[in-house]
């Protein structure tokens, strides 16, 4: 952990707590097709919309890492076949996304990532389509490498391997940090990255996977370990 000069982090469930994030936006987008396509609700059901997003993955399979493809989607065409215009679908879709970015840090993210900022290069690393903007915290963060950006979603390589070019290290140099166990530790390890995973919920580690280099509950506990690792004598440089 002393050679450590880059980090990439995981969002989802690793700086917030994500389920209720997504079950409150999906709620909020029901909604609002209520009150503004109501033919949309008396046609389709969340079962049908998630049906209607396996054929659209099924037919782009080249763009199944791109969610926010996906669900403007199968907007558009809840949206055709309920006799409605399909471009209401990137309005539905900016409903979803207000609240999908309306997200509540954990305690530790915030102190932590000022301290890690100032020593480290900072990438956040997600499959996800999370905006860093309207969250607030960009200005942490050096880069945002996302599975748009690399063409592939975690645990694929292309995301680590992005995240090391724009980080300007070597992989050994880089540190990964999330929760999934496969798409966060696995795929970095893979890709020559340093892992550490992130355990909030005291989970077992699946014991038919090769161990993380590191263990910590939050990001506390990764700032203090790699302060303990570093002895305070290096940093981003």
């Amino acid at each position: 952990m002393h050679q450590i000069r880059a980090i990439s982090l995981d969002l989802d469930d690793t700086l917030w707590d994500v389920g209720p994030v997504i079950r409150r936006a999906e709620s909020a987008l029901w909604a609002w097709l209520s009150d503004h396509y109501p033919r949309i609700l008396e046609r389709y059901t969340p079962v049908a919309a998630g049906e209607i997003r396996a054929t659209v993955v099924s037919e782009f399979p080249e763009r199944s890492h791109d969610l926010s493809f996906l669900r403007r989607t199968v907007l558009g065409r809840m949206a055709t076949g309920a006799g409605y215009a399909e471009d209401l679908a990137e309005q539905a879709f900016e409903v979803f996304d207000h609240e999908r970015n309306r997200i509540e840090l954990y305690p530790d993210v915030l102190p932590a990532l000022e301290v890690l900022a100032g020593r480290y290069t900072l990438i956040a690393l997600t499959n996800g389509n999370a905006s860093l903007e309207r969250i607030g915290i960009r200005g942490l963060f050096d880069h945002v490498v996302t599975a748009v950006d690399a063409g592939a979603a975690k645990p694929a390589r292309p995301m680590f391997d992005a995240a090391v070019d724009r980080a300007g290290v070597r992989a050994d140099e880089m540190l990964h940090v999330g929760d999934h166990p496969e798409f966060d530790i696995v795929g970095a390890a893979q890709a020559g990255l340093r892992t550490a995973w992130m355990n909030r919920k005291t989970a077992d580690w699946p014991e038919h996977l090769p161990r993380p280099d590191a263990v910590v509950r939050d990001t506390a506990e990764l700032a203090e370990l790699l302060a303990a690792a570093a002895s305070g004598v290096f940093g981003k440089r």
